[in-house]
């Protein structure tokens, strides 16, 4: 005879199972390579701060005051410069930014331009910790940080975190790069804690099944057979 309880655990493990089937595929965007290396490439060149919209900018053109002075980026971080037009400065370095300046003027205006471009403000480089974590946010990237350390920073992997799908975003030369990490072999010490640089974004994924289960089972006993079930589960 089939009991209530019986019933009961078919639901729990049905939705168990359907919990594993949830897609967890990566870089499947035309614009993302997800590195079959051992580690992700660090940034090239320490190129830390880039140019963001509604900044204030410093150009100074050496011998042309005309040209120099103080210019604000749109809201796509595009200067309009005088005698050039449209220079979009959004997500480059104030380095690049000059030499995008000397090579518009550079014949044209001018025989052989030297130019720099200062931001008003230095804002601190910062990395992004989002997901499955207590305090999501954009934290100062001060010292030598790893994953463990930017996770911690960020009050520690919430409740519902999926520990083997957690997530590193870097830009290096223009492209989009995914590391996939468990941060849970990584706390045990059988990999390697990576580095984690300014203007990463990690991601600790959500476990759907976990918190299904957990929603039902606030409506029933805890019994030993549900905690099995759940111990299955893991996170």
């Amino acid at each position: 005879m089939i009991t209530k309880f019986n019933c009961l655990l078919a639901v729990l493990a049905a939705t168990a199972l359907s919990g594993c089937a949830t897609d967890r595929s990566y870089g499947l965007a035309s614009d993302i390579e997800v590195t079959n290396l051992e580690e992700l490439p660090p940034p090239s060149g320490g190129v830390f701060y880039t140019i963001g919209p509604q900044e204030k900018l410093q150009i100074d053109v050496v011998g042309a005051e005309d040209l120099s002075g103080i210019f604000l980026t749109d809201a796509q971080g595009v200067v309009s410069y005088p005698l050039v037009g449209d220079l979009e400065f959004g997500g480059v370095s104030p380095s690049e930014a000059g030499r995008m300046i000397e090579e518009s003027l550079r014949g044209r205006f001018l025989l052989s331009p030297q130019v720099r471009v200062i931001p008003e403000e230095f804002p601190p480089p910062s990395i992004s910790v989002g997901g499955q974590v207590e305090k999501p946010g954009a934290y100062a990237a001060i010292g030598n940080q790893t994953l463990l350390r930017v996770v911690n920073q960020a009050g520690g992997l919430a409740e519902y975190a999926q520990l083997n799908d957690v997530l590193i975003m870097r830009v290096v030369d223009g492209r989009n790069y995914i590391g996939a990490y468990n941060i849970e072999a990584i706390q045990r010490g059988n990999y390697a804690d990576p580095q984690i640089y300014p203007n990463d974004i990690v991601m600790v994924g959500d476990s759907p099944a976990r918190r299904r289960l957990d929603n039902l089972l606030q409506f029933v006993p805890l019994v030993s057979s549900s905690a099995i079930i759940i111990d299955r589960l893991g996170r």
